[in-house]
């Protein structure tokens, strides 16, 4: 079932609850009004015979002109004593002359049907120093009030079914408006699928604020699947370099080993230190792809509170023993705790200051800054530094920059790509600041 439909008959069917439970009530309202009307004009009439006759102390009892004075067309009146004797009738309806006799010692009113019609009567006592003498009973076809009730029952019909077919047809057409850009999308979805090319729908003025939302959510979706594939396809096209390379070197000397590398001692030993430099940059790319596929996946972070000072010192004490550089660390006296993944945390720093330790060769600081909502990391080299125009590409997969990032340094171009998805994963921002011949920072700010 489709949603329109669906939509259309959720409507349609609270419509008609609705309107049953509203003519039931009208209808009953105006029976139970106008009933209680006819009922007080026949009080009215009773009321007044019982009064005249005791003014006139029960004399002229049965004088017909006591009841013909008030007599009206489809009622009748008559006076019957204590013995359902009837001594005083006015009326020419002889089913409502009919009406079986009932004295009763209090006033009472009752609605019967004859012959398919309504019959309202009613009685009242007539009392002479607290003795019953008889009562005055008054009948009264509602012919002209249930003819007033079929119109209305008709009128709330017709109204009924109108609105009815009006919420049937207005439904259809709000619906129509309302899954129109739904239908669009899917249409969009299924073209997407056929042809493979990504396509984005476009918004009308006349949508609603929750469909405009919906359609630019589908048309972000798009452009963001779009910036991923050709992320993907810029990746395959700059891996399949950056391996065809070494692959080729390796290729190249294996070949030469199979020509001269069995007579000639220098050949050999060239073309296997060659291919074993190869070998291990090949490593390290494959390691730093891996690294990157695993970092799009949701339970890479493994997320604990630990000390941020003591990472950098610990760190940069390992790589400045190993590569006999001076790595300064700056930070408060106390330690700084913060949450994340102390690993990847240590992994971020370790390409920074790799980085640092290949382009510079004076000391690198290592700065930590806290306080209540974030943790700073700065490290900076004093080296070659970065053009301004290269700094906004400094983290895209195999970029280098020309003056510094060859390959004479071993890199892959992938660890700055690295350390920038760890950032994003623990929420963090980073800013570079470098200036050709001056050197370079890169500043960190993580959430505490």
């Amino acid at each position: 079932m489709t949603l329109r439909l669906r939509f259309t008959l959720f409507t349609v069917f609270w419509l008609i609850f609705i309107l049953i439970l509203y003519n039931v009530f009208v209808y009953f309202f105006v029976i139970r009004v106008t009933t209680r009307g006819e009922l007080q004009l026949l009080a009215n009439k009773a009321d007044l015979v019982v009064e005249t006759l005791r003014k006139q102390k029960m004399v002229g009892i049965d004088d017909p002109k006591l009841l013909s004075d008030m007599y009206n067309v489809n009622e009748m009146m008559r006076i019957v004593t204590a013995d359902s004797r009837v001594i005083n009738t006015v009326g020419i309806d002889k089913e409502l002359l009919s009406i079986p006799v009932d004295v009763r010692t209090v006033s009472r009113s009752e609605t019967l049907r004859l012959n398919g019609q309504r019959v309202l009567v009613w009685s009242v006592p007539i009392y002479e120093e607290h003795r019953l003498i008889g009562e005055v009973e008054s009948a009264r076809r509602l012919t002209v009030l249930d003819g007033y009730l079929k119109i209305l029952l008709g009128a709330l019909s017709v109204t009924s079914v109108g609105a009815i077919l009006f919420a049937i047809l207005g439904t259809y057409w709000f619906t129509s408006r309302l899954t129109g850009p739904i239908g669009q999308m899917v249409q969009t979805m299924r073209e997407i699928d056929r042809s493979g090319k990504l396509q984005r729908v476009k918004m009308g003025q006349e949508e609603s604020i929750e469909l405009q939302q919906l359609i630019r959510a589908f048309n972000q979706m798009i452009e963001r699947l779009d910036r991923t594939i050709e992320r993907q396809k810029q990746f395959v096209a700059d891996a399949s370099h950056e391996l065809k390379t070494p692959l080729t070197v390796i290729g190249s000397y294996a070949d030469m080993l199979k020509r001269w590398g069995r007579d000639n001692v220098e050949v050999r030993d060239e073309a296997i230190e060659a291919i074993a430099k190869e070998t291990e940059r090949l490593k390290k790319l494959t390691r730093s792809m891996l690294t990157l596929a695993e970092a799009e996946q949701d339970e890479w972070l493994n997320r604990t509170r630990f000390d941020a000072v003591a990472v950098v010192k610990e760190l940069s004490g390992v790589l400045g023993t190993t590569f006999q550089r001076e790595i300064r660390v700056h930070g408060p006296g106390s330690s700084v705790q913060m949450t994340g993944d102390k690993d990847k945390i240590r992994q971020m720093l370790l390409i920074l200051l790799d980085n640092a330790i290949k382009y510079s060769k004076e000391p690198i600081d290592v700065r930590i800054k806290s306080d209540k909502n974030s943790v700073q990391l700065d490290v900076t080299d004093y080296g070659l530094g970065i053009p301004e125009t290269e700094i906004p590409y400094l983290f895209e997969r195999f970029y280098r920059v020309d003056e510094a990032r060859h390959r004479s340094t071993g890199g892959s171009g992938l660890g700055l790509s690295i350390a920038k998805k760890i950032i994003e994963l623990h929420n963090g921002s980073v800013e570079v600041f470098s200036k050709p011949g001056s050197g370079t920072t890169i500043a960190i700010t993580f959430p505490r």
